[in-house]
């Protein structure tokens, strides 16, 4: 069990932490006993546990005993931990150890982790930043571009979690990825466009004919697309007059194609609610681009089939993101259409504020996916998971890490197709890694000319469907995670109860969840840090057990697998 002693201000973003590294864990009790205690605030307690965590970049009340002192302070740096890169972005230390104590982590300008063994056995780890404002910030603001396929959170988790072991210690962890699955992959559309037909001397037409006609000439020459490519773009611009007769195919018409390519797959696909208003308080010089020329009313049989091929239909929003009774508006518009009412909500144009979390949780909304970059991809919020923005109460975020348009439009990433595999494959070999959920943005038109990104799409398709996964569509991934952030654990008696989702109260058409005690693998050929770390994995769904996994008396073969880890993690 972990114990956290933090400042009064943090305590939400504990709960969120705790929700994400889902470990059994409680606000620090004076007088009883610990395997770990976490400590943020300057005073540090004296407490009875085996490994005590002192985070902050100010002095502490105990850094003199423990024979460190902090020697400098700066805003933001980057850590090297077993190879790892992790930006820091609040206040970070260097510390100057005094007594016997090791360093454990280096910076360019010293040492910002001291671990220091005490009389008895027990250890202190001395680091000086604050994991909950590195949290706090990440949910809040979230990471730089340049820092952006770092999963910074999930290091801060994966780091504390290994800390914990190299003390020989276990961790009873609920994984953010299912029962013998290494992830999840989530497929959206957000649709802008539905045909070309609705453009007619426009701005979007002109454009088209442009990069058709011209652009493809220059990236023809510059070595970017093939020659097939180039003449498949020109063949389009030249049948443009055909398309608006209606005598030829209209060859942005995205349903068809991403029905084929993703058949049997859940997609999501977030839709306009209404056409022909841009929308308030949209910054940029080009704000009045933002209205489109169709909405979920011109599309009513589409919708329908989506719904049919058991695709999810979310609201591609205008001003939900700043605006409540709007909000509800665009929820009420989409119901209207669909007779069914939206759970999700993604920006147009990933417009989002401070407020947009709260506005979005009181406009009736269960989950939003707009946060994610839109010139690079990556980790906006440095995690896989999705999670509880600052602020809301009920409203999940999923995160959005992969997008078409910036892995390739001139003004963004600009890549090759071979740079964008290379930069996706480590994006997946990231979320294999850390587990949680892949979310892929792919927009209307982007199969088509003069984009062309069908092909790179199937094959990263392709590539996801290689690992161990589950897709789900966006309100299925959320329902999944909201059904890990129910379980609970419960100490008594030194005993670790773990509590499964009531019989009834969960999704059963849901993969399920899996409970993992971890243990540090013992290496002594290599310095101490080096070892690896196993686990061990308990399979258990809402069919199966909606009871606590007590450890006595199991009634079931899967209560009693969960009492057998449960019992081990027990401190002797």
């Amino acid at each position: 069990m972990i114990g956290v002693v933090s400042k009064p201000g943090q305590v939400a973003v504990v709960e969120e932490f705790f929700e994400l590294f889902k470990t059994p864990w409680e606000m620090y009790v004076p007088g009883r006993t610990y395997d770990v205690v976490i400590v943020t605030t300057d005073e540090v307690p004296e407490a009875d546990c085996r490994l005590l965590v002192a985070y902050g970049a100010g002095p502490k009340s105990s850094d003199l005993r423990h024979g460190v002192m902090v020697q400098a302070t700066a805003t933001g740096g980057l850590l090297e931990t077993k190879g790892a890169r992790v930006p820091i972005y609040g206040e970070l230390a260097t510390l100057r150890i005094t007594g016997s104590g090791a360093p454990f982590i280096e910076t360019p300008a010293g040492t910002a982790g001291a671990r220091i063994s005490q009389p008895g056995g027990a250890i202190v780890l001395r680091v000086g930043y604050d994991l909950f404002e590195e949290v706090r910030a990440l949910l809040t603001t979230g990471q730089p571009v340049q820092y952006a396929q770092i999963p910074t959170l999930d290091i801060h988790i994966r780091m504390l979690r290994n800390w914990i072991l190299d003390e020989e210690l276990t961790v009873l962890e609920v994984p953010p990825a299912p029962a013998g699955c290494s992830l999840m992959a989530c497929l959206t559309h957000d649709i802008d466009f539905v045909a070309i037909r609705d453009h007619k001397f426009d701005h979007t037409m002109f454009g088209f004919l442009y990069r058709a006609t011209f652009g493809a000439l220059r990236r023809l020459l510059e070595g970017r697309i093939s020659f097939g490519r180039f003449l498949a773009c020109w063949r389009a611009a030249a049948s443009l007059p055909l398309v608006h007769l209606g005598w030829a195919k209209d060859f942005w018409a995205p349903f068809p194609w991403y029905l084929q390519v993703e058949k049997g797959i859940p997609a999501t696909y977030f839709l306009i609610p209404f056409k022909r208003h841009a929308g308030d308080n949209v910054p940029g010089k080009h704000a009045s681009r933002r209205a489109t020329a169709y909405d979920a009313g011109d599309i009513r049989d589409w919708a329908a089939r989506l719904l049919n091929e058991g695709c999810e239909l979310g609201v591609h929003g205008i001003d939900s993101w700043h605006s409540v009774e709007k909000g509800k508006a665009e929820r009420d518009r989409l119901a209207e259409v669909t007779g069914k009412d939206p759970a999700g909500t993604r920006a147009h144009w990933l417009l989002n504020g401070p407020a947009t979390p709260s506005v979005l949780e009181q406009s009736g909304y269960a989950y939003d996916s707009t946060c994610g970059f839109n010139h690079t991809v990556g980790y906006l919020n440095g995690t896989t998971q999705a999670f509880r923005p600052i602020g809301a109460t009920t409203l999940l975020e999923l995160p959005m890490h992969i997008q078409d348009g910036a892995l390739f439009y001139p003004d963004r990433m600009n890549l090759s197709e071979a740079q964008a595999e290379t930069l996706c494959s480590d994006l997946i070999a990231k979320g294999v890694q850390y587990g949680g959920v892949l979310t892929l943005l792919w927009h209307d038109r982007s199969h088509g000319p003069e984009r062309f990104w069908g092909d790179f799409y199937v094959g990263l398709l392709r590539s996801v469907k290689k690992t161990s996964v589950w897709f789900g569509s966006a309100g299925q991934v959320v329902n999944w995670f909201r059904q890990r952030r129910s379980v609970r654990f419960e100490t008594a008696g030194g005993v670790v109860t773990v509590q499964a989702p009531a019989a009834g109260s969960s999704d059963a058409t849901l993969p399920p969840l899996a409970l993992l005690t971890w243990r540090r693998v013992s290496d002594d050929r290599g310095p101490r840090g080096t070892a690896g770390y196993e686990s061990t994995e308990v399979f258990w769904s809402a069919a199966a057990s909606g009871s606590s996994a007590a450890p006595a008396g199991p009634a079931t073969e899967t209560s009693a697998k969960l009492s057998e880890v449960a019992t081990g993690v027990s401190r002797s």
